[in-house]
Protein backbone atom coordinates (compact mmCIF):
# COMPACT_ATOMS: atom_id res chain seq x y z
CA UNK A 1 0.00 0.00 0.00
CA UNK A 2 1.43 3.37 -1.25
CA UNK A 3 1.64 5.76 1.99
CA UNK A 4 2.27 9.27 1.66
CA UNK A 5 5.20 10.83 4.37
CA UNK A 6 5.40 14.29 4.67
CA UNK A 7 8.65 15.61 4.40
CA UNK A 8 8.58 18.98 4.96
CA UNK A 9 12.82 19.52 4.35
CA UNK A 10 12.05 18.32 1.44
CA UNK A 11 12.00 20.60 -1.37
CA UNK A 12 8.89 19.98 -3.12
CA UNK A 13 10.30 19.70 -7.19
CA UNK A 14 13.90 18.09 -6.19
CA UNK A 15 15.39 15.25 -7.17
CA UNK A 16 15.54 13.92 -3.48
CA UNK A 17 11.41 14.40 -3.12
CA UNK A 18 11.66 12.54 -6.48
CA UNK A 19 13.96 9.67 -5.57
CA UNK A 20 12.02 9.87 -2.20
CA UNK A 21 8.33 9.16 -3.49
CA UNK A 22 9.94 7.14 -6.51
CA UNK A 23 11.46 5.07 -3.83
CA UNK A 24 8.17 4.74 -1.69
CA UNK A 25 5.70 3.53 -5.16
CA UNK A 26 8.61 1.05 -5.66
CA UNK A 27 8.10 -0.30 -2.34
CA UNK A 28 4.65 -0.83 -3.07
CA UNK A 29 5.44 -2.66 -6.24
CA UNK A 30 7.97 -4.88 -4.78
CA UNK A 31 5.62 -6.06 -2.32
CA UNK A 32 3.11 -7.36 -4.70
CA UNK A 33 1.37 -4.48 -6.12
CA UNK A 34 0.62 -3.52 -9.48
CA UNK A 35 2.86 -1.11 -11.09
CA UNK A 36 0.32 0.95 -12.60
CA UNK A 37 -2.43 0.64 -10.19
CA UNK A 38 0.33 2.14 -7.18
CA UNK A 39 1.63 4.58 -9.81
CA UNK A 40 -2.23 5.99 -10.23
CA UNK A 41 -3.08 6.17 -6.51
CA UNK A 42 0.16 7.76 -5.83
CA UNK A 43 -0.77 10.66 -8.57
CA UNK A 44 -3.85 10.88 -6.94
CA UNK A 45 -2.74 11.54 -3.31
CA UNK A 46 0.00 13.75 -4.35
CA UNK A 47 -2.45 16.09 -6.64
CA UNK A 48 0.81 18.99 -5.85
CA UNK A 49 3.20 17.34 -8.46
CA UNK A 50 3.60 18.84 -11.97
CA UNK A 51 3.87 17.30 -15.02
CA UNK A 52 7.76 17.18 -14.72
CA UNK A 53 7.86 15.19 -11.34
CA UNK A 54 5.42 13.00 -12.84
CA UNK A 55 6.89 12.02 -15.63
CA UNK A 56 10.40 11.63 -13.45
CA UNK A 57 8.84 9.52 -10.95
CA UNK A 58 7.30 6.87 -13.64
CA UNK A 59 10.73 6.96 -15.72
CA UNK A 60 12.66 6.02 -12.48
CA UNK A 61 10.70 3.54 -11.19
CA UNK A 62 9.13 2.00 -14.47
CA UNK A 63 12.99 2.37 -16.02
CA UNK A 64 14.27 1.23 -12.62
CA UNK A 65 11.56 -2.04 -12.90
CA UNK A 66 12.67 -3.09 -16.68
CA UNK A 67 16.54 -2.97 -14.85
CA UNK A 68 16.10 -4.36 -11.78
CA UNK A 69 17.83 -7.58 -12.22
CA UNK A 70 20.68 -5.96 -13.43
CA UNK A 71 20.54 -3.39 -10.17
CA UNK A 72 19.97 -5.83 -7.84
CA UNK A 73 23.02 -7.52 -8.61
CA UNK A 74 25.05 -4.93 -8.94
CA UNK A 75 23.73 -4.07 -4.98
CA UNK A 76 24.62 -7.59 -3.61
CA UNK A 77 28.38 -6.80 -4.07
CA UNK A 78 27.84 -4.00 -1.72
CA UNK A 79 25.60 -4.87 0.69
CA UNK A 80 26.67 -7.39 3.87
CA UNK A 81 23.03 -7.94 5.07
CA UNK A 82 19.60 -7.11 3.78
CA UNK A 83 18.07 -3.58 3.79
CA UNK A 84 14.68 -2.42 5.19
CA UNK A 85 12.79 -2.86 1.59
CA UNK A 86 12.50 1.39 1.73
CA UNK A 87 16.01 1.69 1.60
CA UNK A 88 16.70 -1.14 -1.00
CA UNK A 89 14.15 0.72 -3.50
CA UNK A 90 16.36 3.64 -2.98
CA UNK A 91 19.42 2.30 -3.85
CA UNK A 92 18.06 0.51 -6.56
CA UNK A 93 16.82 3.45 -8.32
CA UNK A 94 20.27 5.51 -7.53
CA UNK A 95 21.94 2.76 -9.11
CA UNK A 96 20.11 3.01 -12.24
CA UNK A 97 20.35 7.03 -12.18
CA UNK A 98 24.02 6.53 -11.19
CA UNK A 99 24.52 4.46 -15.09
CA UNK A 100 22.27 6.97 -16.85
CA UNK A 101 23.77 10.26 -15.20
CA UNK A 102 27.25 9.14 -14.82
CA UNK A 103 28.54 12.89 -15.11
CA UNK A 104 25.41 13.77 -12.01
CA UNK A 105 27.15 11.03 -9.59
CA UNK A 106 27.93 13.57 -7.07
CA UNK A 107 24.53 15.41 -7.15
CA UNK A 108 22.82 12.31 -6.83
CA UNK A 109 24.50 10.78 -4.05
CA UNK A 110 23.67 13.85 -2.25
CA UNK A 111 20.25 14.19 -3.14
CA UNK A 112 19.65 10.22 -2.25
CA UNK A 113 21.20 10.45 1.21
CA UNK A 114 18.52 13.47 2.18
CA UNK A 115 15.91 11.31 0.29
CA UNK A 116 17.19 8.11 2.41
CA UNK A 117 17.24 10.42 5.63
CA UNK A 118 13.13 10.79 5.54
CA UNK A 119 12.84 7.08 4.88
CA UNK A 120 15.22 5.68 7.41
CA UNK A 121 17.67 8.37 9.01
CA UNK A 122 19.67 6.26 10.39
CA UNK A 123 20.88 4.38 7.43
CA UNK A 124 21.91 7.72 5.12
CA UNK A 125 25.90 6.71 6.15
CA UNK A 126 24.76 3.43 4.17
CA UNK A 127 23.16 4.97 1.46
CA UNK A 128 26.05 6.91 0.58
CA UNK A 129 28.97 4.35 1.42
CA UNK A 130 27.29 2.19 -1.04
CA UNK A 131 26.40 4.40 -3.95
CA UNK A 132 29.87 6.03 -3.39
CA UNK A 133 31.17 1.98 -3.67
CA UNK A 134 29.29 1.95 -6.88
CA UNK A 135 30.89 4.68 -8.45
CA UNK A 136 34.31 3.71 -7.83
CA UNK A 137 33.91 0.32 -9.34
CA UNK A 138 32.07 0.70 -11.84
CA UNK A 139 33.83 -0.65 -14.26
CA UNK A 140 34.27 -4.28 -12.12
CA UNK A 141 30.10 -4.03 -12.60
CA UNK A 142 29.54 -5.12 -15.44
CA UNK A 143 31.64 -8.25 -15.51
CA UNK A 144 30.18 -9.07 -12.50
CA UNK A 145 26.92 -9.06 -14.21
CA UNK A 146 27.85 -10.86 -16.95
CA UNK A 147 28.42 -13.75 -14.76
CA UNK A 148 24.54 -13.84 -13.35
CA UNK A 149 22.42 -14.64 -16.78
CA UNK A 150 19.68 -13.25 -14.85
CA UNK A 151 21.40 -9.78 -14.40
CA UNK A 152 22.87 -10.03 -18.24
CA UNK A 153 19.22 -10.17 -19.76
CA UNK A 154 17.70 -8.21 -16.45
CA UNK A 155 14.45 -10.99 -16.40
CA UNK A 156 14.28 -13.99 -13.93
CA UNK A 157 16.40 -16.96 -15.23
CA UNK A 158 13.06 -19.14 -15.35
CA UNK A 159 11.17 -16.62 -17.73
CA UNK A 160 14.68 -16.92 -19.80
CA UNK A 161 14.65 -20.65 -19.99
CA UNK A 162 10.86 -20.79 -21.06
CA UNK A 163 11.88 -18.18 -23.75
CA UNK A 164 14.73 -19.90 -24.95
CA UNK A 165 13.06 -23.47 -24.86
CA UNK A 166 9.93 -21.97 -27.06
CA UNK A 167 11.87 -19.64 -29.33
CA UNK A 168 14.96 -20.83 -29.68
CA UNK A 169 16.06 -18.74 -32.61
CA UNK A 170 14.59 -15.46 -31.34
CA UNK A 171 15.05 -16.10 -27.63
CA UNK A 172 17.73 -13.15 -27.40
CA UNK A 173 15.83 -10.63 -29.70
CA UNK A 174 12.43 -11.35 -27.83
CA UNK A 175 14.21 -10.59 -24.64
CA UNK A 176 16.18 -7.24 -25.59
CA UNK A 177 12.84 -6.46 -27.04
CA UNK A 178 11.29 -6.22 -23.88
CA UNK A 179 13.36 -3.83 -22.00
CA UNK A 180 13.06 -1.34 -24.45
CA UNK A 181 10.47 1.34 -24.31
CA UNK A 182 7.38 0.73 -25.87
CA UNK A 183 6.22 2.20 -28.84
CA UNK A 184 3.21 4.53 -29.08
CA UNK A 185 0.43 3.91 -32.00
CA UNK A 186 -2.58 5.64 -32.85
CA UNK A 187 -6.29 3.83 -33.91
CA UNK A 188 -8.23 6.03 -35.81
CA UNK A 189 -11.90 5.79 -35.29
CA UNK A 190 -13.14 5.25 -38.93
CA UNK A 191 -16.60 6.68 -38.09
CA UNK A 192 -14.80 10.25 -37.28
CA UNK A 193 -12.33 10.52 -39.26
CA UNK A 194 -10.31 8.61 -42.12
CA UNK A 195 -6.41 7.52 -41.47
CA UNK A 196 -5.45 10.25 -44.42
CA UNK A 197 -6.88 12.93 -42.99
CA UNK A 198 -5.84 11.96 -39.18
CA UNK A 199 -2.02 11.64 -40.65
CA UNK A 200 -2.40 15.11 -42.35
CA UNK A 201 -3.97 16.87 -38.76
CA UNK A 202 -0.42 15.36 -36.44
CA UNK A 203 2.01 16.59 -39.59
CA UNK A 204 -0.02 19.85 -39.56
CA UNK A 205 0.92 19.55 -36.00
CA UNK A 206 4.70 18.93 -36.37
CA UNK A 207 3.85 15.41 -35.23
CA UNK A 208 5.27 12.32 -37.09
CA UNK A 209 3.63 9.01 -37.68
CA UNK A 210 3.70 6.43 -40.37
CA UNK A 211 0.87 4.51 -40.94
CA UNK A 212 1.51 0.25 -40.68
CA UNK A 213 0.16 -2.36 -42.62
CA UNK A 214 -3.14 -2.78 -40.50
CA UNK A 215 -3.75 0.86 -40.58
CA UNK A 216 -2.03 1.89 -36.91
CA UNK A 217 -0.04 4.90 -36.70
CA UNK A 218 3.14 4.61 -35.19
CA UNK A 219 4.46 8.02 -33.80
CA UNK A 220 8.07 8.96 -34.00
CA UNK A 221 7.99 9.76 -30.20
CA UNK A 222 5.50 9.56 -27.74
CA UNK A 223 3.38 12.64 -26.45
CA UNK A 224 0.53 13.23 -24.11
CA UNK A 225 -2.99 12.46 -25.14
CA UNK A 226 -3.45 16.25 -25.02
CA UNK A 227 -1.12 16.96 -27.26
CA UNK A 228 -3.45 14.50 -29.91
CA UNK A 229 -5.78 16.47 -32.05
CA UNK A 230 -9.19 15.07 -31.72
CA UNK A 231 -8.82 12.44 -29.01
CA UNK A 232 -11.71 14.29 -26.14
CA UNK A 233 -13.46 14.24 -29.57
CA UNK A 234 -13.16 10.58 -30.32
CA UNK A 235 -11.38 10.67 -33.47
CA UNK A 236 -8.33 8.29 -31.96
CA UNK A 237 -7.52 5.91 -29.15
CA UNK A 238 -3.78 5.17 -28.42
CA UNK A 239 -3.49 1.00 -29.00
CA UNK A 240 -0.77 -0.97 -29.49
CA UNK A 241 -0.12 -1.62 -33.41
CA UNK A 242 -0.20 -5.59 -32.57
CA UNK A 243 -3.12 -5.60 -30.97
CA UNK A 244 -5.32 -3.66 -33.74
CA UNK A 245 -4.99 -6.65 -35.69
CA UNK A 246 -7.52 -8.24 -33.82
CA UNK A 247 -10.25 -6.41 -35.26
CA UNK A 248 -9.41 -7.04 -39.09
CA UNK A 249 -8.83 -10.46 -38.36
CA UNK A 250 -12.14 -11.01 -36.49
CA UNK A 251 -13.69 -9.79 -39.62
CA UNK A 252 -16.86 -9.28 -38.15
CA UNK A 253 -20.13 -8.35 -40.63
CA UNK A 254 -22.89 -6.10 -40.45
CA UNK A 255 -25.89 -6.97 -38.60
CA UNK A 256 -23.40 -9.82 -36.87
CA UNK A 257 -24.22 -10.89 -32.57
CA UNK A 258 -20.71 -10.51 -31.65
CA UNK A 259 -19.32 -11.33 -28.02
CA UNK A 260 -15.88 -9.96 -26.70
CA UNK A 261 -15.61 -11.91 -23.37
CA UNK A 262 -12.97 -10.80 -21.70
CA UNK A 263 -13.11 -6.71 -22.59
CA UNK A 264 -11.44 -4.28 -20.40
CA UNK A 265 -10.19 -1.63 -21.28
CA UNK A 266 -12.27 -2.11 -24.36
CA UNK A 267 -9.60 -0.85 -27.11
CA UNK A 268 -10.23 -3.98 -29.02
CA UNK A 269 -14.45 -4.04 -28.63
CA UNK A 270 -14.13 -0.23 -29.73
CA UNK A 271 -12.24 -1.01 -32.78
CA UNK A 272 -14.98 -4.21 -33.87
CA UNK A 273 -17.48 -1.38 -33.44
CA UNK A 274 -15.78 1.36 -35.44
CA UNK A 275 -15.62 -1.13 -38.33
CA UNK A 276 -19.21 -2.57 -39.03
CA UNK A 277 -22.70 -2.37 -37.54
CA UNK A 278 -22.71 -5.31 -34.85
CA UNK A 279 -24.72 -5.99 -31.65
CA UNK A 280 -21.73 -6.18 -29.22
CA UNK A 281 -21.63 -7.48 -25.81
CA UNK A 282 -18.65 -6.93 -23.85
CA UNK A 283 -18.37 -8.29 -20.74
CA UNK A 284 -16.03 -7.93 -18.19
CA UNK A 285 -15.31 -9.27 -14.22
CA UNK A 286 -14.07 -5.75 -12.24
CA UNK A 287 -16.51 -3.32 -12.38
CA UNK A 288 -14.29 -0.18 -12.49
CA UNK A 289 -12.58 -1.64 -15.46
CA UNK A 290 -16.03 -2.15 -16.94
CA UNK A 291 -16.77 1.79 -16.50
CA UNK A 292 -14.15 2.98 -17.81
CA UNK A 293 -14.81 0.73 -20.64
CA UNK A 294 -18.27 2.30 -20.97
CA UNK A 295 -16.58 5.90 -20.85
CA UNK A 296 -14.13 4.78 -23.36
CA UNK A 297 -17.24 4.05 -25.62
CA UNK A 298 -19.47 7.29 -24.97
CA UNK A 299 -15.97 9.51 -25.71
CA UNK A 300 -15.93 7.45 -29.11
CA UNK A 301 -19.87 8.02 -30.26
CA UNK A 302 -20.36 3.84 -29.68
CA UNK A 303 -22.74 1.66 -28.80
CA UNK A 304 -22.83 -1.76 -26.91
CA UNK A 305 -24.64 -3.85 -24.51
CA UNK A 306 -21.60 -3.75 -21.43
CA UNK A 307 -21.73 -6.36 -18.83
CA UNK A 308 -19.99 -7.08 -15.55
CA UNK A 309 -19.72 -10.91 -15.74
CA UNK A 310 -17.77 -13.81 -15.32
CA UNK A 311 -17.95 -15.25 -19.30
CA UNK A 312 -17.48 -19.16 -18.11
CA UNK A 313 -20.53 -18.14 -15.76
CA UNK A 314 -23.31 -18.72 -18.42
CA UNK A 315 -26.36 -18.40 -16.13
CA UNK A 316 -25.34 -15.23 -15.06
CA UNK A 317 -25.42 -13.45 -18.65
CA UNK A 318 -26.09 -14.96 -21.28
CA UNK A 319 -29.83 -15.41 -22.90
CA UNK A 320 -29.23 -18.58 -24.65
CA UNK A 321 -28.81 -17.21 -28.34
CA UNK A 322 -25.73 -18.18 -30.03
CA UNK A 323 -22.80 -15.32 -31.21
CA UNK A 324 -21.72 -15.33 -34.88
CA UNK A 325 -18.03 -14.49 -33.70
CA UNK A 326 -16.56 -14.11 -29.96
CA UNK A 327 -13.22 -12.35 -29.33
CA UNK A 328 -11.51 -14.82 -26.19
CA UNK A 329 -9.05 -11.95 -25.30
CA UNK A 330 -8.29 -13.98 -22.44
CA UNK A 331 -6.19 -13.71 -19.03
CA UNK A 332 -2.73 -14.92 -19.66
CA UNK A 333 1.20 -14.26 -18.45
CA UNK A 334 1.43 -10.62 -20.47
CA UNK A 335 4.88 -11.83 -21.21
CA UNK A 336 4.90 -9.55 -24.55
CA UNK A 337 4.07 -6.60 -23.00
CA UNK A 338 6.59 -6.38 -20.18
CA UNK A 339 8.52 -3.31 -21.75
CA UNK A 340 5.04 -1.78 -20.84
CA UNK A 341 4.82 -3.37 -17.35
CA UNK A 342 8.23 -4.31 -16.30
CA UNK A 343 6.56 -5.53 -12.93
CA UNK A 344 5.14 -8.26 -14.42
CA UNK A 345 8.74 -9.57 -14.67
CA UNK A 346 9.64 -9.66 -11.07
CA UNK A 347 6.22 -10.68 -9.50
CA UNK A 348 5.19 -13.39 -11.40
CA UNK A 349 5.76 -16.70 -10.65
CA UNK A 350 6.94 -20.13 -13.26
CA UNK A 351 4.11 -21.84 -11.42
CA UNK A 352 1.59 -19.21 -12.22
CA UNK A 353 1.40 -20.22 -16.12
CA UNK A 354 0.10 -23.45 -15.39
CA UNK A 355 -3.22 -21.46 -13.79
CA UNK A 356 -3.07 -19.33 -16.68
CA UNK A 357 -3.19 -22.36 -18.85
CA UNK A 358 -6.13 -23.73 -17.48
CA UNK A 359 -8.25 -20.51 -17.14
CA UNK A 360 -7.68 -20.19 -20.41
CA UNK A 361 -9.17 -23.63 -21.03
CA UNK A 362 -11.92 -22.94 -18.51
CA UNK A 363 -12.85 -19.93 -20.89
CA UNK A 364 -12.61 -20.90 -24.16
CA UNK A 365 -14.36 -24.71 -23.90
CA UNK A 366 -17.31 -22.47 -22.24
CA UNK A 367 -17.17 -20.09 -25.37
CA UNK A 368 -17.25 -22.76 -27.83
CA UNK A 369 -20.69 -23.90 -26.63
CA UNK A 370 -22.40 -20.69 -27.07
CA UNK A 371 -20.54 -20.11 -30.94
CA UNK A 372 -23.30 -20.65 -33.65
CA UNK A 373 -22.26 -23.48 -36.15
CA UNK A 374 -20.32 -21.41 -39.16
CA UNK A 375 -19.39 -18.68 -36.31
CA UNK A 376 -15.91 -18.13 -35.75
CA UNK A 377 -13.54 -17.21 -32.04
CA UNK A 378 -10.14 -15.33 -32.19
CA UNK A 379 -7.87 -16.79 -29.97
CA UNK A 380 -5.96 -14.09 -28.46
CA UNK A 381 -2.99 -14.00 -25.64
CA UNK A 382 -0.18 -10.83 -25.07
CA UNK A 383 1.97 -13.76 -24.67
CA UNK A 384 4.97 -15.01 -25.89
CA UNK A 385 5.04 -18.65 -24.10
CA UNK A 386 4.16 -21.44 -25.61
CA UNK A 387 2.22 -23.13 -23.06
CA UNK A 388 -0.25 -20.21 -23.58
CA UNK A 389 -0.40 -20.30 -27.40
CA UNK A 390 0.48 -22.93 -29.64
CA UNK A 391 0.15 -25.58 -27.20
CA UNK A 392 -3.26 -24.47 -25.86
CA UNK A 393 -4.27 -24.04 -29.21
CA UNK A 394 -3.38 -27.76 -30.07
CA UNK A 395 -5.17 -29.19 -27.52
CA UNK A 396 -8.31 -27.42 -28.13
CA UNK A 397 -8.21 -29.11 -31.68
CA UNK A 398 -7.62 -32.40 -29.98
CA UNK A 399 -10.29 -31.69 -27.37
CA UNK A 400 -12.98 -30.45 -30.18
CA UNK A 401 -13.33 -31.87 -33.32
CA UNK A 402 -16.10 -29.45 -34.66
CA UNK A 403 -13.00 -26.79 -34.51
CA UNK A 404 -10.97 -26.26 -37.70
CA UNK A 405 -7.96 -23.28 -37.89
CA UNK A 406 -9.89 -20.95 -39.98
CA UNK A 407 -8.92 -17.73 -42.33
CA UNK A 408 -7.80 -15.06 -42.63
CA UNK A 409 -5.47 -15.15 -39.58
CA UNK A 410 -4.99 -19.28 -38.98
CA UNK A 411 -2.54 -18.90 -36.09
CA UNK A 412 -0.26 -15.81 -36.16
CA UNK A 413 2.22 -15.12 -33.81
CA UNK A 414 3.68 -11.94 -33.33
CA UNK A 415 6.44 -11.32 -31.63
CA UNK A 416 7.67 -7.98 -30.29
CA UNK A 417 9.32 -5.70 -32.12
CA UNK A 418 10.35 -1.95 -32.48
CA UNK A 419 6.68 -1.39 -33.71
CA UNK A 420 5.07 -3.37 -31.64
CA UNK A 421 4.45 -5.87 -28.79
CA UNK A 422 3.92 -9.77 -28.49
CA UNK A 423 0.84 -11.52 -29.18
CA UNK A 424 -0.58 -14.58 -30.41
CA UNK A 425 -3.80 -14.92 -32.45
CA UNK A 426 -5.58 -18.00 -33.62
CA UNK A 427 -8.98 -17.72 -35.30
CA UNK A 428 -10.96 -20.94 -35.06
CA UNK A 429 -14.13 -21.69 -37.13
CA UNK A 430 -17.19 -24.11 -35.90
CA UNK A 431 -17.59 -26.81 -38.11
CA UNK A 432 -21.24 -27.12 -39.71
Amino acid sequence: MFHVKQCPKLKPNSLASVLFHAAKLLVSVLEGGSLTACYERAARENSSWNDSVRGAIRDLVWNTLRDYGRGDATLRHFLSKPLPTSIHALLLIAVYRLEQRPEQAHTLVDQAVDAANHLAAGLKGVVNGVLRNVIRQKNQITAWRDEDIAARYAYPKWWIKRIQHDHSNEWETILSMGNLHPPMSLRVNRRRATVETYLSDLANLGIEAKRLDNDALLMKQPLPVSKLSGFAEGKVSIQDAGAQWAARWMHVQNGERVLDACAAPGGKSAHLLERADIELTALELDPIRAERMRENFTRLGLSAKTMVADCRMLDSWWDGQPFDRILADVPCSASGVVRRHPDIKWLRRNSDIAGFVAQQIDIIDTLWHILADGGTMLYVTCSVFDDENRHQIEHFLERHPDAELFMPCQIHPLLPTTDHDGFYYASLRKKT
